[in-house]
């Protein structure tokens, strides 16, 4: 399969039928009317999502399948969800949670992490998920920069956050789950199980402006830590719609994103969207296993799958002669998110499936899918796709101006779709940043523009590194790295890796009196791993006598890459030395 080169398939009879008349004729005024069944000012994201659909023949209907690692399965209707997330609204406000606080999720994917985001949305509260795999660094980060007033976690992620609860003062409560009956908690804690006992499961929602915010998700950047993405209840508008016609989900499709709530399209695509939509929703709290991966899909019955290039790449690695030991027939639609999806994986996916996979893009930015390759138009293997109906996106200058097909250049989006961003939290100036090109929101990414209109990503205009569809930002894991005793400068890059997209690679020099050795390298990826998260590690460190930097102290990180990679070094008439 050559570059370029299209997979014709028939498009179903779905939502999204003519590509070009949709886009001419669409309206986002008209997803709206179609959407909300309550007066526009009543809004709430969770109404939609959950109650609505509790008070229809959906109330029976499965919103929720769960299975937990230990092979526990439990599953929830719509009905049993809203009872559920009405107790724990009521829980919440018994600790004094109001509209604007904030309520930060630090659990793995348990039911509880799914009822708690609904019932902090009822509240009017913002929700700031967060994966499971943080160390007591990010949570640090995260909580402080929020100011949130209560964190709920389980009893073994409680202990990562001990180490730095003392640079919480804002946090009020901890609210551990699935701790025993008889469990005495410690000063500030309840237990979620004791309190959901007491509240009842009639709540009354809190009605909301369109632009309330929902949840805080942070993103990492080449400078200073993570930043607050701020998105606000209008996001539903994008999600319901793209949730229809980008994943192609129907009403009695089962569906499954394998996307943790952390990430934003675990937020997005693996709760909001589905359910906005009446959907049935899988969730897997496991590790990464190809044959269960596989008999979840024949046992469950998923029809549409999200996931990401990297999982694809591990599924492949697993071979073709696994995929024959299960029936998986069932599946008719699958979707890609998080880093570019090589065209031989499309290849693969279509031999073993029988599937083409639909590659997305979009970012925490966004709040939605922005550029997919959607079942009424033909797929280019390793192509972007289109904009989603409603969307101006554009190849653009340093100066805001666009460019014409075949010119690389800077990924722009106009603003205006219902799911942008709205703030950085706290940080007016980082958000403004992201539209001083003219007034186009700059995304952060190169790509061109081919004749018949579809995008190809090139890669970052910044030093982000992309691990496995997480964004990193080096500076993070360099200030990671020297708060060991023994660094004295770090440099860190993302170099290219055929499974995780990039992997992170350090490079570290020592105070004096220390030596590299394997052991310290083992010692500095573990440090970094239990500060930070499980993919913001180094998988690699260099140890070097200096770094290259300017004549201002900046490492040129840049540089580090070039001459790691064997590639053209440009210009370094700023170099220190």
């Amino acid at each position: 399969m050559k570059h370029g080169e299209i997979i014709n398939k028939k498009p179903v009879e779905t939502g999204l039928i003519d590509y070009e008349k949709t886009s001419k004729e669409f309206s986002w005024e008209a997803v709206k009317k179609d959407l909300f069944t309550t007066p526009q000012n009543k809004v709430n994201i969770a109404y939609e999502a959950i109650d609505k659909h509790a008070q229809t023949w959906r109330r029976n209907k499965v919103a929720l399948y769960w299975e937990g690692a230990e092979g526990v399965y439990e599953k929830y209707t719509f009905l049993e969800l809203k009872r559920l997330s009405d107790q724990c609204a009521n829980m919440l406000r018994s600790l004094g949670v109001k509209k604007g606080d904030r309520v930060f999720i630090f659990l793995p994917r348990l039911p509880e992490l799914y009822i708690s985001m609904i019932a902090t949305a009822k509240l009017g509260a913002i929700a700031g998920p967060m994966f499971s795999a943080f160390g007591p660094d990010a949570v640090r980060d995260r909580l402080q920069n929020s100011e949130a007033k209560v964190l709920i976690t389980t009893p073994e992620l409680k202990e990562r956050v001990e180490t730095v609860l003392f640079e919480l003062p804002k946090l009020e409560h901890i609210v551990v789950v699935n701790s025993k009956e008889d469990h005495e908690p410690e000063e500030g804690d309840v237990c979620y199980n004791t309190l959901m006992k007491k509240a009842s499961d009639r709540f009354e929602m809190e009605w909301l402006e369109l632009e309330d915010p929902l949840y805080i998700l942070y993103t990492s950047g080449t400078t200073g830590r993570p930043k607050g993405i701020t998105h606000v209840h209008n996001d539903m508008i994008s999600h319901y719609i793209t949730t229809k016609w980008a994943l192609d989900l129907r009403d009695d499709d089962i569906y499954w994103c394998t996307a943790d709530p952390g990430w934003v399209t675990g937020t997005v695509y693996g709760l909001w969207g589905p359910w906005l939509s009446g959907i049935s929703s899988y969730v897997y709290d496991g590790r990464f296993d190809a044959g269960k991966w596989y008999e979840i899909i024949q046992t469950y019955n998923i029809t549409v799958w999200y996931t990401a290039p990297t999982a694809l790449r591990m599924l492949m690695k697993g071979g073709d002669e696994l995929v024959k030991k299960y029936d998986l027939s069932c599946l008719r639609y699958m979707c890609s998110v998080g880093e570019p999806l090589n065209p031989e994986v499309i290849r693969w996916g279509l031999k073993v499936y029988n599937l083409p996979i639909h590659d997305t893009w979009w970012q925490t930015e966004t709040g939605a899918i922005m550029i997919a390759n959607y079942p009424c138009i033909p797929i280019k293997p390793g192509s972007m796709g289109k904009p989603f109906p409603g969307t101006k996106a554009a190849i653009i200058d340093g100066k805001g101006n666009e460019l014409p097909a075949g010119q690389h250049g800077l990924l722009a989006l106009k603003p205006g779709w219902p799911s942008m961003l709205r703030a950085v939290w706290g940080d007016e100036k980082r958000f403004k940043e992201y539209f001083n090109v003219n007034g186009w929101y700059a995304t952060g990414d190169t790509a061109y523009k081919d004749e018949d209109g579809y995008f190809w990503f090139v890669g970052r205009a910044d030093d982000v590194i992309n691990t496995s569809g997480h964004r990193v930002g080096p500076f993070e894991v360099e200030s990671a790295l020297l708060e060991h005793k023994v660094v004295a400068e770090s440099g860190v890059i993302g170099k290219p890796d055929a499974e995780r997209g990039e992997i992170i690679k350090a490079f570290v020099v020592l105070r004096e009196g220390f030596k590299p050795s394997q052991e310290l390298e083992e010692e500095l990826k573990k440090f970094v791993r239990h500060r930070l998260a499980a993919h913001a590690y180094p998988k690699e460190i260099e140890f070097c006598s200096n770094l290259p930097k300017t004549r201002s102290g900046k490492i040129m990180r840049r540089l580090l890459k070039a001459r790691d990679l064997g590639l053209p070094t440009g210009d370094i008439s700023t170099l220190e030395d």
